[in-house]
């Protein structure tokens, strides 16, 4: 069966950083596109950086210059080091695992950027 944890939210101050890890049990990992979303309450998911299998990345306008995305496929991670964060980017954050048209999400892990 095929799990992805997220792991490293948490309450931090304005400015400061925060790194997130997703470990996914999934085969062909080094293959897939993974990727990092966040849902604030009351609004929709919405994507925040992405990563291909040969290591293009992505990134959401709201993120760029503060986010990187990278992974390791020797330990089926992908991370999501934020840094200069900011009270508006407080949401649930998760991870997303691509092949083709088959996706997996993670349960989430609780961003709180405090003022």
């Amino acid at each position: 069966q095929v799990q992805l944890v997220e792991s490293g939210g948490g309450l931090v101050q304005a400015g400061g950083s925060l790194r997130l890890s997703c470990a996914a049990s999934v085969i062909t990992f080094s293959a897939n596109t993974m990727g990092w979303y966040r849902q604030a309450p009351g609004k929709q998911r919405e994507l925040v950086a992405t990563i291909t299998s040969s290591g293009l990345e992505n990134y959401a306008n709201s993120v760029k210059g503060r986010f990187t995305i990278s992974r390791d496929n020797a330990k089926n991670t992908v991370y999501l080091q934020m840094n200069s964060l900011k009270p508006e980017d407080t949401a649930v954050y998760y991870c997303r695992s691509q092949y083709y048209e088959t996706n997996y999400w993670g349960q989430g892990t609780q961003v709180t950027v405090s003022s």
